[in-house]
């Protein structure tokens, strides 16, 4: 039964695309029990915590308590993680503004086993935050920090059918669902709601040929819609335009960026040995913008995403990958020549981690991730984002129940859009219980 679980979570890993886990506050788990609870309280100190071109810092706490529970049964396994964050600014407090941002996040998993043939894998991911999405992996569709809370949900089903020993196949689901507080936007000031509350669909299928035990070969097809949900107005057309189409005064709306996409794609999986394993598909994605009145962002794009995971010695593993997709920006900026407005971004992400048990009580991680994004159409069509995000952390295990870890997390965004770029850097120090 648990070698069938296994190969559900690679076929899942294979489908969505190894992104890496950028969130060194999550708390830690102990893998051994069914139940595990931990407690993190850390010092910090962060130098841009508004993340704007002209630095704010401040000084502060956090505390992060966190539950996990894993199921494992005949032909089932069920988790689950809860992690509550909550991050104390003094600065904050000091010039009269709410000095306490909170996280709340929850992850499910469900493995089943129907058959020998037959498996299911569920995930779940449940996301409460404010601060810019730099801890999700893959592409960031809003870098900058906003004071109101934004909610998400992710969530992936997968059926995987063994049809004979070398053919099989995997389809899968996947749903996006964002939704930002601020909102009641105009067309010459829109809120994040207007711009970003989404819902995405995306159903695909692979049809997998098992060459050997190590080499799997792949090709599949994956249609998306995403739906802006907010119903705002959030651009306008300068009344100065020359463009027939849209006309002068023409409004936008949250709807107006709607899209369908199609993917095709070919990929391989491939053991080079039992400690390193290769995963990738690449393809061309076409997107077509149905509700732009212009129609002038529908095209062909590159699609895939490739990684590579190495298992060194035992506790110790290096991961290196790269994405390539289409994805939603906050950036609107209608153009005042020929009206079109920004649509979404051309991203490619490449990401990387090592994860090192330096002695057997000290543990040292590095994660990074670099993200290069493209507008498509508006103002800005053309112009780039380069988002750079880079985490270290030492750990130190005094016992199974007690440890203290030191880290740094910096990011940089680098943007051709006047105004838009910062930096930001935060060290902190702490100690988890867990038991």
């Amino acid at each position: 039964m648990k070698k069938i679980l296994l190969s559900v979570g690679l076929v899942a890993a294979g489908t969505s695309g190894l992104q890496a886990a950028y969130a060194p506050d999550q708390g830690s788990m102990d893998a051994t029990r069914m139940w595990s609870l931990s407690g993190s309280l850390r010092g910090f100190y962060d130098n841009n915590y508004t993340t704007g071109n002209s630095q704010s810092g401040s000084g502060g706490f956090e505390v992060s308590p966190a539950i996990s529970i894993n199921v494992p049964m005949q032909q089932t396994e069920f988790g689950m993680r809860f992690i509550y964050g909550l991050y104390y600014y003094q600065a904050r407090e000091n010039q009269g503004e709410n000095p306490i941002d909170q996280t709340f996040r929850t992850d499910l998993w469900l493995d089943h086993a129907f058959t020998e043939r037959w498996q299911t894998r569920v995930e779940d991911t449940f996301l409460i935050a404010q601060d810019p999405e730099l801890n999700t992996g893959g592409p960031v569709s809003n870098p900058i920090r906003t004071s109101q809370s934004y909610l998400v949900n992710n969530g992936t089903v997968t059926l995987h059918t063994d049809w004979t020993r070398e053919f099989s196949t995997s389809l899968y689901y996947h749903s996006d669902f964002w939704n930002y507080q601020n909102d009641n936007g105009t067309a010459a000031n829109p809120s994040l709601a207007g711009e970003l509350n989404r819902i995405g669909n995306s159903v695909g299928i692979d049809f997998q040929w098992h060459q050997s035990p190590t080499t799997m070969f792949f090709f599949g097809y994956q249609f998306s819609q995403v739906n802006y949900t907010a119903d705002e107005p959030i651009a306008q057309v300068p009344l100065t335009s020359t463009a027939p189409v849209p006309p002068p005064g023409f409004i936008y709306f949250s709807d107006s960026r709607n899209s369908r996409s199609q993917a095709v794609y070919l990929g391989t999986t491939h053991n080079f040995a039992p400690n390193l394993v290769f995963s990738g598909r690449f393809g061309a994605q076409y997107s077509d913008y149905y509700n732009d009145p212009q129609n002038s962002q529908n095209n062909w794009n590159p699609y895939g995403n490739l990684s590579l995971t190495y298992t060194y010695q035992p506790g110790c593993f290096a991961e290196i990958g790269f994405t390539e997709s289409m994805n939603s920006t906050d950036e609107i900026a209608v153009d005042a020549n020929n009206g079109s407005i920004t649509v979404s971004q051309q991203s490619s992400v490449i990401y990387g981690s090592i994860n090192h048990q330096i002695t057997p009580k000290l543990r040292g991680s590095l994660v990074g991730q670099v993200q290069f994004s493209s507008f498509n159409g508006g103002t800005y069509d053309g112009d780039v984002d380069d988002l750079y995000s880079a985490g270290l952390n030492f750990s130190y295990a005094f016992n199974r129940h007690f440890s203290a870890d030191i880290g740094d997390n910096f990011d940089q965004l680098n943007s051709q859009i006047p105004g838009r770029g910062y930096n930001r850097n935060r060290v902190y120090a702490g100690v988890t219980a867990t038991y």
